[in-house]
Order: C-alpha cells, then structure tokens, then sequence
C-alpha cells in the first residue's frame, strides 16, 4: 500500500521532472560544447549592443527583424572588419619576423651578448655560474627554439588551414545567434528570470549584476588593451624598432593582465637600450612606459571596469588572471563575471540573514516582562 502511495505520490512525480530537467540540459551543453566560444561571444556581443538595438526600435517602431539586422551590420563594421584588417596586417608582419630571424637580421643571441658584455662583474660571474655566458651554446639554444618555435607556428598554420571550414562554421554561428539575442532577446531573457526559482527582487538584482559586468569587463579590458598597444606601437615605431605592429598587438594582449600586461615587452626593450649606450631611448622609454603606458592600465581600468563592476581592483586582477588561465582568451570575461556574482549571491545571503535576524529580535524586544506584584 505504501508502495502505490508512493509511485502516485507527487513527490516523485516532481524529483523525476526535475532529474529529467538536469539531463536534458546537461546533453544540450553537450551538443552546444565544440561550439563552445562562438555561443559564448554570440551572447556578449548581443549583451554589449543591445542598447544600440534598443535605440532603434524605439525610432523605428518596434520593427524587431530590421532594428537586428542594422545592428549587426553595426557589428560587422565595428568589430569584425577591423579585427579582420588587423589579421592580415599582422600575418605579413609575423612573416617578416620570421624572414629577418631565419636571415639572422634579427639575432637575440647577439642582442643578449651586448647586454652581458656591459653587465657589472659580480652579476657576470652570476650568469657565468649558471651556463649563461656561453654564447656559442645559448646560440645553439635559440636556433633550437626558434626551429622548436617555427615548427610550432607552421603546424598551427597547417591546422588552422585543416580546421578552416570550423572557423567559418563558428564564425556565423557567433553572427547567426547574436543576431537572434539581439531580435528576440528581450523576451528570452523575461522567460529565464520567469524559470530561474529565486525571488523577484533577486533575479533582477543578479541580471542586471550580470549584464552589467559582462558589459563593463568586455568594454574595459578591450578599450585598455587597445589603448596601450597602441601607446606602445606608437613607442617603438619612433624609436625605430622594427615589427612595431606586431609588438603593439603583443603588448595589447598582454595588457589583458592588469598590473602586468605591456611592461613584459617595453621593460626589456628598455634595459637593452640602456646597456648597450642608447640611454636617452632607454630612459625615455621607461619614462613613456611608466608615466603614459602604466598610467592607462592604472587609471582608465579602474574607472571603466572596477567601478561599473564595483569590484576591488585585487579582485579583478585574480579573477581575470585564474578565468585566463581555466578558459583561455574567453577567461577575461568570465573569471571577472564568476567573480561578481559570488560577491552579489554572497551579499543576498548576508543581507537576508540581516533582515530574518533582526526580525526575530523585534518581537522579543517588544515583549516587556510583568510589573512585580
């Protein structure tokens, strides 16, 4: 009897609903998994354009589908033109790299030699006990790893050429979805917050914390990257120093690592100027890198992630460091993201427990003990 209850019990009914709910989600993450980064970068350039989409309904009353489609010629001629002239320029630039280090135009060996013959004794001798003074062999380590390092690129060459049809597939399949985010996204996103089983207040708190971090991380660390690739491009190209867009987009790049990014390229630069007697460009180029290059990261990243974000810089820079490291180039948008909403769940708990506390405290409070007799 007990037994009958319990296969028509609603409980069950409602845990088997639930289990069925998880698998088919799960398998649809699955599916969705070899286009993993083209769903990814769909749904943030729908969430970083969709107040340009809003502004065009509402001047072109409500027509959704065209309102989408200008967006996304927005897109293609903000975003992916560019970053696709910049490609190009910088494969022609890698190509030459790679011709002036096979010609041995460009040799660290020797650049790295001219910095150890200035060097002070005592740090000389402390290259020395470690093997690093032979030349002849270091010479030998660098052609090693700059055939390690060509073999490297041309096999990803081989394998992008190979995958080619992948690329152009999760090419339009970014386009293809950002373009349904931007048409109906409105209304998706009223029908999760319907789904997600949290308390209005709640899911409107951790969507617009959401939206907004996506928002100000993507557009921050972008606009800081570009910036100080571009400062320092500008640096090298002065001082003469060649590949000078390679190195802007290295150091741009690398400028996705607050507190850290640009100065592993110009710093070393730098240093070599300094030993080797051109000491107004090794003076200046730190001057520049300090004063201008650091300045960017450490004014303009704050202002234009931290504080929409209101996440301590610390934070940010933990949070986009580990996020980088778990998911590669994606990791800069989504440790900082993982990293807000712990905060904002956390302080939901914090804040509710405040409340339920101080309403158990009120009625006791309000309870006075009888007169004595």
């Amino acid at each position: 009897m007990k037994f009958k209850n319990f296969v028509t019990s609603p409980r069950l009914e409602n845990n088997a609903f639930l289990a069925l709910m998880i698998t088919v989600s799960l398998a649809f993450a699955w599916i969705l998994q070899p286009f993993f980064g083209a769903v990814f970068w769909g749904a943030v350039i729908a969430i970083i354009f969709m107040p340009v989409h809003a502004w065009l309904l509402r001047r072109w009353k409500q027509r959704r589908t065209l309102a989408a489609l200008v967006t996304l010629l927005l897109i293609v001629l903000i975003v992916v033109l560019p970053l696709s002239l910049l490609t190009g320029m910088l494969v022609k630039e890698g190509a030459a790299l790679y011709q002036r280090l096979q010609s041995g135009e460009t040799d660290f060996a020797r650049y790295f030699q001219q910095v150890v013959a200035v060097l002070p004794t005592g740090l000389h001798d402390l290259l020395e006990h470690f093997g690093l003074t032979d030349f002849k062999e270091l010479q030998a380590r660098i052609t090693e790893a700059i055939g390690r390092g060509s073999q490297a690129i041309a096999s990803q060459v081989y394998s992008v050429g190979q995958n080619a049809l992948d690329l152009v597939v999760s090419f339009f399949v970014m386009l293809y979805l950002a373009f349904f985010l931007l048409r109906d996204g409105m209304g998706l996103s009223r029908r999760l917050r319907v789904a997600v089983p949290l308390d209005p207040e709640h899911r409107h708190h951790l969507s617009a914390k959401f939206i907004t971090v996506i928002r100000a991380t993507v557009k921050g660390n972008v606009l800081v990257a570009a910036t100080q690739g571009a400062l320092g491009g500008m640096a090298f190209w002065y001082l003469g120093i060649q590949g000078a867009l390679l190195w802007a987009v290295i150091m741009g790049f690398l400028s996705l690592l607050p507190a850290i990014g640009a100065a592993l390229i110009w710093l070393p630069v730098a240093i070599y100027f300094l030993v080797t007697g051109a000491t107004w460009q090794g003076v200046a180029l730190i001057a520049y890198g300090v004063l201008v290059i650091g300045l960017v990261d450490n004014v303009l990243r704050p202002i234009l992630v931290g504080k929409d974000t209101k996440m301590p810089d610390y934070l940010v820079l933990i949070s986009t460091i580990g996020g980088m490291a778990i998911f590669g180039i994606n990791g800069f948008v989504i440790g900082p993201v993982i990293a807000a909403m712990f905060m904002a769940v956390w302080d939901l708990f914090a804040t509710a427990r405040e409340e339920a506390l101080a309403e158990q405290v009120a009625p006791d409070a309000g309870k006075a003990e009888p007169p004595a007799p």
